[in-house]
């Protein structure tokens, strides 16, 4: 499941629910979340599992910001690491977010239809936003 919040953590749209052996930049792909975000005139800050997602052109203003992987041959340079140091100050609201969402105990115990499973994510969505708001 993929989940979009505003810059205070607010959940803002989940996508649908796949089987938990979809990586995430695969359902990316699926949703045409990229796409999407540009036709809409947004952007996205994103961790690193989301490297290589924004296809555009290299001139081009990018739709998804990740931070630098270090390799074992190429470690990160001070400019990098601060980089990366400041998406992670941007991103803490919207782990924030993500960990209201998670607060739902049933979510750990979804064994079923990923359709029904939607359903129910969508809904808890609507009850998270609720009680943080609050």
């Amino acid at each position: 499941m993929i989940a979009l919040t505003d810059d205070r953590g607010r959940l803002v749209w989940v996508s649908a629910v796949r089987p938990g052996r979809t990586a995430e930049i695969t359902a990316c792909h699926h949703d045409k979340l990229t796409e999407k975000l540009r036709a809409a005139g947004l952007g996205a800050i994103a961790d690193l599992g989301f490297v290589g997602l924004d296809d555009s052109d290299p001139g081009a203003d990018p739709t998804v910001i990740t931070g630098y992987k270090a390799a074992r041959n190429r470690p990160l340079t001070r400019g990098q690491k601060l980089s990366n140091k400041a998406l992670a100050a941007v991103r803490a609201p919207v782990e924030h977010g993500f960990a209201h969402l998670k607060n739902w105990r049933v979510l750990d115990k979804i064994r079923t239809d990923p359709a029904w499973a939607t359903a129910l994510v969508r809904a808890l969505l609507v009850l998270t936003n609720r009680e943080v708001a609050r």
